[in-house]
């Protein structure tokens, strides 16, 4: 009697992944702007200044034999205050459940003793494969990149860390994202799809509603309060009285901050800034659901909300 082995191509064929990959880096390293070069959608917030995720954003990528979830964890830093502990605390949970990890360092940076530091807490998880992503490309020349590739591989070798691959992309030039999620698929568990086609995240839009806002809100006034915006969406509901095919969405936001002095800030003369923030984030708000929306935003004094546990539970912390 013979016995037919499937061919390894056939094999592979057949064979479908899925599992949870997280970015982690400092902070500013590009770790969201790949989240959504890679889901091809504005999923995670992308800011200029560090510290700006504060929820577990997932973004999903769809392959015919492969569902990668991305997981995008707040930066690791030196907590200052409650809100940083309780930020580094997600991360390592984080770290703990996920697939693979994608250490993120800036190609455009010399490796410093913040990356140094997640190096050291990442050499301490022994069984996750960790892929060494070298972010940002687009900004320095093919010498300066291939000095940070061996910069990494020996910071690798100093702390025991075996990288599973060393990946050099730009996400905002759209260079080798693609062979990125190539390379974190084979180390996924097998497994059927985790979630629906056609899902890109599992946040709940009232969260990124909210990060839409606070986007928009930290927009131009980022050295002055980096930190200090909180924004709650409070209702959500379709206005009365509209036909059918003219549908309009009312939202009513809050954008919180610490201190009555940085109200004006937030405002702006007249309230020009406040409307500018409103006129952006709505602009994102509607292609995120695909609806006409009405924007209402209150700004509102949280009196050092980072540093109050009450209050951080219920800004949503």
């Amino acid at each position: 009697m013979s016995v037919r082995t499937p061919s390894s191509e056939e094999s592979a064929e057949a064979v479908h992944r899925a599992g949870f990959a997280c970015f982690v880096g400092r902070p500013n390293a590009g770790k969201s702007t790949l989240t959504n070069a890679l889901v091809g959608q504005k999923v995670a917030i992308t800011a200029n200044q560090p510290q700006t995720t504060r929820h577990t954003v997932r973004g999903i990528v769809h392959r015919p034999d492969a569902q990668l979830i991305l997981v995008d964890t707040p930066g690791l830093h030196k907590p200052r205050t409650l809100l940083g502990e309780r930020l580094n605390d997600v991360v390592r949970t984080t770290w703990a459940e996920v697939d693979v990890i994608g250490f993120c360092l800036p190609a455009n940076e010399k490796i410093g003793p913040g990356d140094r530091f997640i190096a050291k807490e990442l050499a301490g998880i022994r069984k996750t494969p960790k892929v060494a992503i070298v972010t940002k490309t687009d900004l320095v020349d093919s010498k300066a990149l291939a000095e940070q590739l061996i910069a990494i591989d020996q910071l690798g070798k100093e702390l025991g860390i075996e990288w599973a691959e060393i990946v050099p992309v730009s996400a905002t030039a759209g260079k080798q994202v693609d062979l990125l999620a190539d390379l974190l698929i084979p180390l996924l568990p097998e497994g059927p799809a985790l979630y629906p086609e056609g899902d890109l995240t599992d946040e709940p839009e009232q969260v990124m509603i909210a990060e839409l806002i606070r986007e928009a809100a930290l927009e131009g006034v980022r050295d002055e309060l980096p930190h200090s915006i909180a924004v709650v969406v409070e209702e959500m509901l379709p206005r009365e009285d509209r036909p059918a095919d003219k549908p309009l969405l009312d939202i009513h936001a809050n954008v919180f901050i610490e201190r009555p002095s940085q109200k004006g800030i937030i405002i702006g003369p007249k309230g020009k800034r406040l409307k500018e923030v409103g006129i952006k984030s709505r602009k994102h708000i509607e292609a995120l659901l695909g609806t006409p929306v009405f924007l209402d935003l209150h700004v509102k004094v949280a009196k050092d909300w980072q540093r109050d546990p009450k209050q951080l539970r219920r800004l949503g912390f």
